[in-house]
């Protein structure tokens, strides 16, 4: 007896199922990663570049320790490099972490869609005991609203994600002078007038120049903050990059507004002792995704490299 041949059935849900896919473009991409640097040190920024996953997708990174916990996390902006569309995050690996193995781990709402392993490289930081006034005593110890306030203001700021590339040059000094009074990372003991001890992290490099230096802006950005605050004193903040901004603290003179361009080398104030300072001097800050992170490594090399970014994407699982 000959049996007759069925036909394959197509049932009406996967004929819309292809159709809508033909119909929109859909076809399945390999997800490609870029590290840079693939072994940071502590401190370092690190700037992830990813290709392959969809034009609207919300991602972002996250930096994970080997015990299973986030170390820093930032999201993901699109630029085009080539004409390819590309994706970058860039992150800071925390100066208080603990060197040895790592991950940098993709994520989207769903859940990871791939990570690297990396290798966070030891460093030494320096030490040192700081004696306060009394008021200065008084400005890191009397609660007030009104430092609560900026303190707010200013973390607003420092953990926005824009959209906006100002530049992608690698940053200069914001002074000529070369004298550093501190450095960063530095693990500091601060003594109070009342002989009690407190501890704290310096976030940035203090160049030890006179009142009336000229200072002048690290890179091209946008100004997003020109004031006077209790702490910092006289304060300018720029924004280079999307979670990339540059602070410049204890100024004698502010001489630029806020949403205000500037070019690399603008001047942006003279440098003074405003706010909690023990003396004439520049603090000069970098801060990416709302960690405080190295200048120098900043100085060494664009925080965010096109060209690296492209030659170094590799397919991960």
């Amino acid at each position: 007896m000959m049996i007759a041949k069925q036909k394959p059935r197509c049932s009406l849900g996967m004929f819309l199922i292809l159709f809508l896919g033909l119909s929109m473009g859909i076809v399945a991409q390999e997800i490609r990663l870029a590290l840079i640097p693939e072994n940071p040190r502590l401190g370092e920024p690190v700037t992830i570049g990813l290709t392959g996953a969809g034009a609207d997708t919300k991602l972002w990174a996250e930096l994970i320790n080997a015990q299973g916990r986030r170390l820093s996390r930032a999201s993901f902006f699109s630029l085009t490099l080539d004409g390819a569309s590309v994706k970058a995050a860039i992150l800071a690996v925390p100066c208080t972490s603990r060197p040895g193995p790592a991950l940098i781990r993709v994520q989207q709402d769903s859940g990871s869609i791939g990570e690297m392993n990396i290798t966070i490289m030891p460093r030494d930081f320096v030490s040192e005991e700081i004696a306060l006034d009394q008021n200065n005593t008084e400005l890191r110890t009397v609660a007030d609203p009104q430092k609560t306030a900026e303190a707010n203001t200013l973390w607003a700021i420092l953990s926005r994600t824009g959209t906006d590339l100002y530049t992608t040059e690698a940053f200069k000094p914001p002074v000529t002078a070369t004298r550093r009074t501190s450095f960063f990372g530095d693990r500091r003991v601060y003594k109070y007038v009342d002989g009690s001890r407190d501890t704290a992290i310096h976030a940035g490099i203090d160049y030890g120049v006179p009142t009336g230096t000229a200072v002048t802006a690290c890179a091209p950005g946008k100004v997003v903050l020109a004031r006077s605050r209790i702490v910092t004193g006289n304060s300018v903040i720029l924004e280079h990059l999307p979670g990339v901004y540059s602070l410049y603290y204890h100024l004698d003179k502010i001489e630029v507004q806020e949403g205000t361009l500037v070019k690399g080398g603008d001047r942006l104030g003279q440098s003074g002792a405003t706010g909690l300072a023990t003396g004439p001097h520049l603090h000069w800050e970098i801060r990416v995704a709302g960690e405080n992170t190295d200048p120098d490594a900043c100085i060494a090399h664009a925080v965010l490299d096109k060209d690296a970014l492209l030659s170094k994407l590799i397919p991960i699982h």
